[in-house]
């Protein structure tokens, strides 16, 4: 038997009935509950940090990634193609992304960017559905920080001959990354700020 998770009972159906600015207020909840922890943490980018956040607490839980599907797709630019992102973080958002948007009749393929080339086959960084050249691929990270792994999978969808314009984030740390992607001609958009989130897990406590 699997145990539900304490703070999100299974009759609870927020995530399919809350309207977007509900539904944004549950997914902070939920970050704050699950993923958010306090201590002495170093983070991907081998920086140090007082705090830490893991998505995949919150992508990977039912509702969660419900939520996540529901407010992203509606954040899409109109002529978005496709949704990808770098594995391992993203491989839950763009799959709940894409999942949601079959749903809500605007079906938009995922594809995931390995951080290595495939060892075998045909050794493609790239995983998924094949696109017209020129698609427009929106990129989505978990939580951004510096950038860098949003940015890797950009220069991984461009390599391969996609177009790439816009980043979305579940979280942006407000470390540096939405200036990178400036710099890289990005277009960068976050649902949640580690701001809204301290302030939110004070509340809370």
């Amino acid at each position: 038997m699997i145990n539900q998770t304490a703070s999100q009972p299974a009759s609870d159906n927020w995530a399919i009935t809350a309207d977007l600015t509900s539904l944004r207020q549950h997914l902070l909840d939920l970050f704050c509950r699950l993923a958010y922890r306090e201590g002495d943490f170093v983070l991907s980018s081998g920086q140090h940090s007082s705090y830490y956040i893991n998505g995949k607490e919150v992508t990977l839980h039912p509702q969660g990634a419900l939520a996540i599907g529901r407010i992203v797709v509606s954040l899409l630019p109109p002529d978005t193609q496709a949704v990808a992102g770098l594995t391992l973080g993203a491989d839950p958002i763009v799959t709940a992304v894409s999942v949601v948007s079959a749903y809500e009749n605007r079906p938009i393929p995922a594809l995931i960017v390995r951080k290595e080339a495939k060892g075998h086959g045909t050794r493609a960084y790239i995983e998924g559905p094949n696109l017209p050249e020129n698609a427009s691929v929106v990129v989505l990270e978990d939580v951004v920080t510096t950038g860098g792994s949003a940015l890797k999978a950009a220069e991984r969808l461009k390599d391969a001959g996609y177009s790439v314009n816009h980043v979305i984030s579940l979280v942006d740390r407000l470390q540096g990354g939405a200036e990178l992607y400036a710099s890289a001609g990005l277009q960068f958009q976050s649902v949640l700020t580690i701001a809204d989130i301290q302030q939110r897990f004070q509340e809370l406590e």
